[in-house]
């Protein structure tokens, strides 16, 4: 809708790496995939079958996106960052049948590598719009490259005061409560007042579901 409109993303996280590294990462799931063909679907990987698997990954040279792996060979939101990880975890044959494609996934943005409270004030405008979408409290962040804490979390909310933004969040975190409860028993500002909210119910697996959760306000119209 906005296809003149500068878009600046902050790749903390290095995603452009694992981007890059697709051709490899597609190639080793063909490798996964010949070992896993005669499988169960959904089912726990038994020896030798799990050794051979470790065996393929463990030949790649160079990076090897461990994060994606995860999803094909790891049971849902579980995830690991080396093969010393991944040697200590249960399989499962979730391999994925098709390969990843990401041309033109990062066209038209301006990537850069910063903390996120630098890119707030190097960026800030009446005319920005702010997508804060950090690691959820009280949810499985070992995906990401650093550790949060709760300032961490509640620091980021500081570039909610006065930009325009959409915030991601789920009802995993308590976040949104903990705002309410900080404006209602201390008179702080909620961050979040005012903002509209919008919810999307999304299924993990047969007994798990969660709730992702979008803010988003313009301060220009309050």
């Amino acid at each position: 809708m906005y296809p003149d409109a500068r878009v600046i993303y902050n790749d903390f996280d290095g995603y452009r790496q694992r981007l890059e590294s697709i051709p490899t990462t597609n190639k080793l799931l063909e490798n996964i995939r010949q070992i896993t063909a005669d499988l169960p679907k959904d089912k726990m990987i038994k020896e030798p079958h799990r050794q051979k698997i470790i065996d393929v990954i463990a030949r790649q040279k160079g990076f090897v996106d461990y994060i994606t792996l995860s999803s094909s060979l790891l049971f849902a939101m579980q995830y690991v960052k080396s093969l010393e990880d991944l040697k200590t975890k249960t399989f499962y044959n979730t391999v994925r049948l098709g390969s990843y494609n990401a041309d033109g996934y990062l066209d038209g943005l301006e990537v850069i590598n910063a903390d996120y409270r630098y890119v707030f004030e190097s960026y800030r405008s009446g005319r920005t719009v702010y997508l804060i979408d950090p690691p959820y409290l009280s949810t499985e962040c070992s995906a990401y490259s650093n550790y949060w804490k709760l300032t961490d979390y509640l620091n980021v909310l500081d570039t909610l005061k006065t930009g325009n933004y959409f915030y991601f969040t789920s009802n995993k975190s308590s976040i949104i409560e903990l705002c309410e409860w900080v404006a209602s028993k201390t008179g702080g500002v909620n961050p979040f007042a005012g903002a509209r909210v919008k919810k999307v119910n999304t299924s993990v697996n047969y007994s798990s579901s969660y709730t992702d959760i979008m803010l988003f306000k313009n301060h220009s119209i309050g």
